[in-house]
């Protein structure tokens, strides 16, 4: 048998540095054990961080807005952490044991966050007039909140990526398997956050505290055991040294070398003999003739070397080159799904506002609270992605000619139209409950008699989108982020999430200060049945529309990355 047939071919290895067996290494079989670990790690990070305002308010007596902005202050760092997980498994640890060190972290925190809420002398103690946490307490808190948010660093840029390099890139029947790794990874994502959401919320607010961070706590050991227990199973990426030097080394030579002319044979330009790129644990990459400035660095001259080896900071190679064009190249997709990630926040800001106006009642005895509704977002994501994978796949795939039905452009693509279609659904909505309130008078109604479960198909149109879109993205962004740079692929992807968080914060600022001129109320005041809340749905459908037309415009001129001697 030939040795392409025994080991991979895109340079991972096994735990024990030894190349990777295709048959013994990697595939579903290693998949599920990150599944397993994903699904409890995320249970453990929602259980943990859905219902935090709650706690921050009843046991450390924070006010509305303190509570809220300490949440979204702690959620925007777990956002922003992945850049420092990235770096560092890309650079010098590799993902294995990027995730395996930043989970003990994590696991120390979740310990800490139980602690402080169970152990005496750790948790404020309470009476008939409320909580009196000590500034130790309250410190001791917030260092487990932080430690968490450095573990998750560690975990989130990493895992998808890790799953994914159990496929080999160069084995075709493999690639398809890990465009539907993608798919249940993000299932079992929701999965996590839906028993979190409903099981570990009610635990909290009618058990008490300690059990409802004690069992995310539980749930993260066990996220460790899945991950550990697959060890000898995993395909491990090479780390390739730091990518921003490269990047430099690359920005530098072509600067020194400005005057240059480009050689029109581009094979003239610098690149190694070897089979293996220069660069650890990534393959050679095709010249593009995309950024041609770029391509300067890798121009040789005689100075360039001395005692035949070659100054990096003087001359790059072409793969060198071509994995700083695939970076900015990534930069304008990655720009217009910011707009998606705006639209997804409305779920826990305007959505829920507009369910608190709407009657939550279930029955004679029950409100469901218009915060839970976003149960309704995960359990589409968790229909529509199996769907996706084995009905969606095959049928489009008859008419694409795309073994994964579509490209990931045109998935993603998909996406931003039907989230756009939720901000039109949610502002009909709106009209028509205005329409209600202007017809009956009901201008001071705490809740108007329209049920809340007709915010249900907005809920649901966000979650077929994430479906398309977000899922799309990791798959984008690990496939055409150089092989050495993906788990910084992975991260940028994330950003996304605070971003769009923060221009939706951005735009409620300007629209409230635009339309409160001259003493009116505005189009979201305090009483909605005043305002237009619809005008606020009219005008992120407005954008979302617009930055469609970006995206379609970026998408039609992206070029998808080409590894040398693969057409694929």
């Amino acid at each position: 048998m030939a040795e392409d047939d025994i080991y991979t071919q895109d340079g991972t290895i096994t735990i024990s540095k030894k190349p990777a067996n295709k048959k013994k290494t990697g595939n579903w079989k290693a998949c599920y054990f990150i599944l397993g670990n994903e699904c409890s790690e995320r249970l453990a990070y929602y259980g943990m961080s859905t219902n935090l305002v709650n706690y921050l308010r009843e046991r450390f007596n924070q006010g509305n807005a303190t509570a809220a902005n300490n949440v979204t202050t702690w959620s925007g760092t777990c956002y922003i952490t992945p850049l420092i997980g990235a770096f560092l498994a890309d650079s010098y640890l590799g993902r294995y044991w990027t995730i395996s060190s930043f989970s003990i972290v994590y696991v120390i925190g979740m310990i800490l966050l139980t602690l402080s809420a169970s152990a005496p002398g750790l948790k404020p103690s309470c009476d008939a007039n409320g909580c009196h946490p000590t500034s130790a307490q309250t410190a001791t808190c917030f260092i487990a909140l932080y430690l968490i948010a450095l573990g998750t660093g560690g975990i989130k840029p990493c895992v998808s990526a890790f799953g994914a390099d159990q496929f080999d890139d160069s084995d075709e029947k493999e690639k398809i398997k890990k465009s539907s790794f993608f798919n249940w990874f993000y299932f079992s994502i929701n999965i996590g956050a839906l028993v979190a959401s409903s099981v570990l919320v009610w635990i909290q607010m009618n058990v008490g505290w300690g059990w409802g961070f004690g069992v995310p706590a539980v749930a993260m050991v066990i996220a460790i055991i899945f991950f550990f227990g697959g060890s000898r199973l995993y395909r491990l990426q090479i780390p390739g040294g730091s990518p921003l030097t490269r990047i430099c080394q690359v920005i530098v030579a072509a600067l020194r070398k400005i005057g240059l002319q480009v050689p029109n044979d581009k094979s003239l330009l610098h690149e190694t003999i070897d089979l293996e790129s220069v660069i650890k644990g990534s393959r050679k990459l095709d010249h593009t003739n995309r950024f041609k400035c770029l391509d300067k660095a890798a121009v040789e001259t005689e100075s360039d070397h001395t005692k035949d080896l070659s100054n990096p900071w003087r001359l790059c190679t072409v793969t060198q080159v071509e994995e700083l064009k695939s970076v900015i190249s990534l930069l304008p997709v990655w720009a217009s799904l910011i707009a998606f990630a705006t639209v997804y926040g409305q779920m826990s800001t305007m959505f829920v506002l507009q369910g608190n106006t709407m009657d939550q009642r279930i029955g004679p005895h029950f409100k469901i609270p218009s915060a839970s509704l976003t149960i309704f977002d995960t359990l589409s994501v968790i229909f529509w992605a199996p769907v996706y994978d084995r009905f969606i796949v095959p049928f489009a795939s008859k008419y694409t000619g795309h073994k994964q039905g579509f490209t990931q452009l045109q998935r993603m693509g998909i996406g931003l139209v039907i989230s756009t279609i939720a901000m039109v659904v949610a502002g009909i909505l709106e009209v028509y409950r205005l329409g209600i309130v202007r017809k009956n008078n009901y201008y001071d109604v705490e809740t108007i008699p329209l049920s809340i479960f007709w915010q249900v198909p907005q809920y649901f149109l966000v979650g077929c989108a994430e479906v398309f879109t977000n899922i799309g993205s990791l798959e984008f962004f690990y496939g055409q982020a150089p092989d050495a740079m993906r788990s910084l692929g992975m991260a940028l992807s994330l950003t996304t999430n605070a971003l769009g968080n923060y221009i939706s914060t951005l735009l409620v600022i300007i629209v409230t200060k635009v339309t409160t001129r001259h003493g009116k109320l505005g189009w979201i005041p305090d009483n909605l049945n005043r305002g237009h809340l619809d005008y606020f749905y009219w005008l992120l459908t407005v954008l979302s529309f617009l930055n469609f037309l970006v995206y379609l415009w970026v998408a039609k001129r992206y070029r998808y990355k080409k590894v040398a001697g693969n057409a694929h």
